[in-house]
Formats: C-alpha cells, structure tokens, sequence
C-alpha cells in the first residue's frame, strides 16, 4: 500500500527540488485546496491519510477523529495556531512545524509593505497606469523608530534589515534574546510605550485566544499620531474596524495588512474601501526560496516517521509517553 499524503496548502511540493523529490518518493498525494469548500475538501479525504500536511485550514478534533490511518500532523509553515494540538495528542499524532524555514521571507515582504506605505508606491503605481500624474510626497523610513512586537526568527530578521537601513529598532517580547538585543542594541519596552514611541509598528506575534485583538481601539489610541500600522501575524490580532476610524480620520498615516480573520476576506468591509491601506493575501511566506525550505522540511519529517525516527521539530513529544 502506498504511503498517502493529504495536504490544505497550495504551495506543498510545487517549487524548487521538491516536485521531482515528491516524485521519487512514490507516494500518493492529495490536495485539499479548493477555495469552494470551508476544509477544502479535508474531510472528505483524511480516511485516506498517512499525513497531513497543513496549510491555514483549520486541524481540528473533528479532523483528527476522521482519519483512520493518520501517523503525523505536519505544518507546512510556523504557525500552528489552526492545530489543535491537544486533540491531535488525545488521538497520539505528532505534531510539526517548519521553524525558520520562511522567516526571511516574511521580514521582506515588511519592508517592502514599509516601503509601500512610506512611499505611496500603489497609489504612484494607479496614477501612472491610470494615465494621471499625481505625485503624492512620502516619508523616508531612514531616521524613524521601527516598533516590533514578537522578536522571534521574523521579528529578529526585521530588526537586522531595519538596523541597516538607519531605523531605530524597539520592540516588545516576553522572552527576549538578550544576546540578540544587547548586540544590536535594542530596546525592549511594554507594548504600550511601543506603540506610543514607534513610527511603523509590525506585527510578528502567533495567533489564537491569547492575541485575539492585541491592537484594539485603547491600543489604537495610544499610537503615535500618523503611525503606520503593518500586520504580518495573523488577522485576529487586529481590531480592523478600529484601524480604519483611526485611518479614515487621518490618526494614523497608513496600513499594510498581509492577514485576514477570514481568508478571502469580506471585502465590503470599511478597512478595504481606504487609499492609505496596501493588501497582501496572506503572501509573507510566498517566496520560491521559503516554500522550497518548507517543503524541504516536512518531507525530511515524513521520512524520518516512516522510518520510525522521531522528527526533531516535534511539538507534543509527551504523545510518545502514550
């Protein structure tokens, strides 16, 4: 029988080395991808599944109790705040993610989203395109204070790049490397005396119960008059309805938002109708370099669980004291 591989993300084994590697392997692979349905058709395949390779929909117990012949849950990405990680260790399947794997990916794709909002770079991109002239003066982000909440593999690669490009670098964490702040002398300070201080505040923390609308309208308030607020994380730790009152009344000078509560969103919604906000779909991660490194990782992680190895990324290593 061979070994099948039911996978919710669109990019698993499409780039790079990882096609012909998937090929060589021999095993079955089922996507699960389409957009129509809520799982993208997860339940109606996860009877089926050797492995799970999870994209952001979400891995819940109802899943895990679908599947018949599961071995591991395998997170194509960081994140694993759609896992249910309890009801996967209830059921005794590992758990895994990719650490560092797309980071650099990721604290590219906020300075270019800086650079976007600091420079007017759409609205430049539609006047020209549009057949207008309009040159609407921006901002240099040289000089300015970078305010990071969440210094961990993104936030640090943010903090380099944004170092090297003259910006001041602050930023809140509860676990901090101190070695890390210390060599690039970076001031770590509570959230609001961040958001009080900073130009551009970028968001790199998980998500879930804990974060669920860690910028709400208080904390809106507290931030620096024409602040712009750029959100990499997870779309539930933004209150959007209170960024766009305070982007509509000209408190804060822009926006750059690469993740959504629900995913496509609602775009009817006011946050979408504004100028002074630039959107990804949820893209931080889409680079051929990153996916290529993710894919890497969790075909390494299959193989080592079909040949009984224990991954070294597992997540819940007390499933194997069942």
């Amino acid at each position: 029988m061979s070994i099948v591989v039911v996978t919710t993300s669109p990019g698993f084994g499409r780039h790079g080395r990882l096609p012909q590697l998937l090929e060589e392997t021999g095993w079955e692979i089922i996507r699960c991808t389409d957009t129509a349905l809520p799982d993208g058709g997860l339940s109606e395949h996860i009877g089926r599944a050797d492995f799970l390779v999870a994209g952001l929909v979400p891995v819940n117990a109802a899943t895990v109790n679908g599947a018949s012949r599961l071995k591991a849950v395998l997170k194509h990405g960081v994140g694993v705040d759609n896992v249910d990680i309890p009801a996967c260790t209830a059921r005794g399947y590992p758990v895994t993610n990719t650490p560092g794997a797309n980071s650099n990916a990721v604290a590219e794709l906020a300075v270019g989203m800086m650079f976007s909002v600091a420079r007017n770079i759409p609205y430049g991109h539609m006047n020209v395109v549009s057949g207008c002239w309009d040159r609407k003066p921006g901002t240099e982000i040289g000089g300015k204070v970078l305010g990071i909440v969440g210094l961990g593999n993104i936030g640090k690669l943010l903090a380099r790049k944004a170092i090297a490009l003259g910006m001041t670098v602050v930023a809140s964490d509860l676990y901090p490397d101190q070695a890390f702040v210390a060599e690039h002398g970076i001031e770590i300070i509570e959230l609001d005396a961040l958001l009080s201080r900073a130009d551009y505040v970028s968001l790199h923390v998980f998500g879930g119960t804990g974060n669920t609308a860690l910028i709400g309208p208080r904390q809106i308030a507290l931030m620096k008059p024409g602040a712009c607020l750029l959100n990499l994380a997870r779309g539930e730790v933004v209150d959007n309805d209170a960024l766009a009152e305070a982007l509509a009344q000209g408190r804060l000078r822009g926006a750059a938002i690469d993740a959504f509560v629900t995913e496509p969103p609602d775009v009817s919604q006011p946050l979408f109708k504004l100028s002074n906000v630039v959107f990804t779909p949820h893209s931080g991660a889409d680079s051929l370099e990153a996916l290529e490194n993710v894919g890497l990782m969790v075909i390494s992680d299959i193989k080592d669980f079909i040949a009984g190895r224990r991954s070294p990324r597992v997540l819940n290593p007390e499933v194997y004291d069942r």
